[in-house]
This record gives structure tokens, sequence and C-alpha cells, in this order.
């Protein structure tokens, strides 16, 4: 999922939740079946809270953690908060889960028939964001992605109930390069929380140091290391957009609407002439709407 920092409203449910308009894709969309819609918000409302919980997000006040059973002397532990998170989505599968995001789960699950593996690869994910904060290769990187992107694919084609090997092949370079794009836009803020995801081996290659991310402007060199990274993104895009010709009707829209957003972000980090230190370049919604019908019309 890619970055949004919408505020708490004072439900938690209906807060995390609200944070789906800010994301670079369209989570459920109104096009879809109602029962798809519902359970991608469920997925969505999962996966969110596990950000929240990797990023230090929460609401203030500790209802989170109160709701998942942790004491108010360890509701700061991300790693504490992230181990009772895992023992609430078992009671997913067996039980009554304690917090209102995973009861609300529950139901998706049910129908769907997921397993816990996808679940358990985000909250891996975020339990890694506390412990690694560099990346020395691109294949490290990549790593990283297939557990904190490529999972809520395959939660996508297993609610929809279209999963092929092929498929899911597909949405994982789509899931990675969506993740990929979303490092590139939020360098400044990430950096911010001590964490860079700019592969170690590329920075020496374009000599750039992590002072030169922490400047107001990007220099040429910090410039051309994004774009290089971009074009990676785009790679991945491409080799993942087949996807979207593989599926039909609604869900088409949806996935041409992933890799749609995915293009935009990138072509408004091209607008910005690669420099993201300001703040994240974002897409119009003309432009998102241009990429969905190139995605559609099976151009890119």
């Amino acid at each position: 999922m890619t970055e949004a920092r919408t505020a708490h409203t004072g439900d938690p449910e209906r807060g995390t939740l609200d944070k789906a308009a800010d994301e670079n894709f369209p989570v459920a969309p109104f096009f879809l079946p109602r029962a798809w819609r519902d359970d991608l918000m469920a997925v969505y409302g999962f996966a969110r809270l596990v950000d929240d919980i990797g990023d230090g997000d929460l609401a203030p006040g500790g209802t989170d953690a109160r709701l998942l059973g942790v004491s108010p002397e360890e509701a700061e532990d991300r790693l504490v908060l992230l181990d009772a998170l895992e023992a609430d989505l078992h009671r997913v599968f067996d039980a009554t889960p304690l917090h209102p995001l995973l009861r609300r789960l529950q139901p998706t699950v049910r129908r769907a028939g997921l397993t816990h593996e996808p679940f358990l690869g985000l909250i891996g994910a975020n339990r890694q964001d506390q412990l690694v904060t560099r990346y020395e290769t691109w294949d490290d990187l990549l790593a990283y992605c297939e557990l904190s992107a490529n999972p809520v694919g395959r939660l996508v084609l297993s609610v929809t109930g279209t999963s092929t090997p092929e498929r899911i092949r597909r949405s994982d370079a789509v899931c990675t390069a969506l993740q990929i794009v979303e490092h590139l836009q939020d360098v400044a803020e990430d950096l911010g929380r001590d964490r860079v995801y700019l592969p170690a081996e590329d920075m020496k290659r374009f000599h750039v140091q992590e002072a030169d991310l922490a400047t107001a402007t990007a220099g040429a060199s910090a410039r051309a290391l994004v774009a290089y990274e971009a074009e990676r993104a785009l790679h991945l895009l491409n080799e993942g957009t087949p996807l979207v010709g593989s599926v039909h009707g609604r869900l088409k829209l949806l996935l041409a609407g992933f890799v749609a957003g995915g293009r935009a972000a990138i072509r408004a980090i091209a607008a910005a002439e690669y420099d993201v230190l300001p703040g994240p370049p974002k897409p119009g919604k003309l432009q998102l709407l241009r990429e969905v019908g190139v995605t559609l019309r099976g151009k890119g």
C-alpha cells in the first residue's frame, strides 16, 4: 500500500479507513460489486493498521493499543504492538478478534478462503522496518517489497477469485513497482524516520550521500539517482501490465487503476525533474485518468 498520512478521527476504525482517499491508486472504487468493495476495504483496513503501527502513526491516546490488549506502559513499543496484532490476526481464523478492524476482516477471510501468509508478510515487513533501516542492494530492496507490497496484490486476486500463478507473478511486479514509487515520493519523509530505501550500492554509483537527501532541494546527483530508480520501477510496471489484459469487466478497470496510479506517479516525479525532496510529487486526477485509458488500451 502506498503512503497515507491523514490524521485519525476519534473512531480508530473510521480514521484508518478514511486514509484510503490519500492512496496513489483506488482502493475500492464505486464501480466494483458491493461485496468486493467491502472485502477490499477490510483488507485495506488491516494493511493500513499494520503500517500505522510500524510507522508510529497511530492516533494519540493509545486506543489501538488498548483494543489489542497492550498495556499503557508498552503502548509505544512498536514491536510489542505488532506482536499483539499478529496474535489478533490468528483470532481472525479461529476465534473472535479484539480490534474492530480485524473483526471487520473476519467475514472477508471466510468468504474468500484467505490464508495467514499474506497478512503475516505485511506484519513481517513492519517488524523489519524497526530493525533494518538501510538496504545495500536492489535485490535486498526487492526482498523487502516481497513482504511489504506483494501480499496486497495477492489478496486482491484472492478476494476476486482470480488467482493463477501467472497473475500472481504479474501482480508481484506491479506491487513492487508501486512500493518503490512510494519510496521515491517519500525520500525526505523516510529519512526523517531514519529510513533510506534507496539502495546503498546505487547511492555510491551516483555519488549521493545521505546528507544530500536532507537538503531542501535535490542536487544533480540525487536527481539522477531518483531518475534511475524511477526507470527501474517503470520497467517493473511494464512487466506487470499484462495482468490487466488477463482479466475482464470491472476487475480489469480496477487493476488498470493500480497500474495507472504507478505510471502517473512516475510522470509526476519526472515533471518535478526528479526533485522529490521538497515533498512527494503527486499526479493530478486528469493525468491519472489519461493513464487509465492508456493502460486499458494495452499501451504504455
